[in-house]
């Protein structure tokens, strides 16, 4: 099932290119548009290692103190009484 939609205000710039994109991909302009939207809102895939290696280096930039289990069991215990 399609439906349709119709764009107003579209800025001279940007319709342009679109119609430059679109002939150069020998489409229509409305398929033009329908191609752009597609690529962006489409899924971006994850790369795990990518991920890994900026979790890790916010985590040098960020770090705290070195806690041992006991100095968290200590801070539970003086806050409790």
């Amino acid at each position: 099932m399609s439906t349709s939609i119709t764009l107003k205000n579209i800025p001279d710039p940007i319709y342009q290119r679109i119609k430059l994109a679109a002939k150069r991909h020998h489409r229509s302009m409305n398929n033009e548009i329908i191609a752009c939207l597609e690529q962006a809102l489409a899924p971006q895939p994850v790369d795990i290692g990518t991920r890994l290696d900026r979790a890790r280096r916010l985590r040098t930039q960020f770090r705290g103190p070195d806690l041992k289990v006991e100095d968290i069991a200590s801070a539970i215990d003086r806050d409790r009484q």
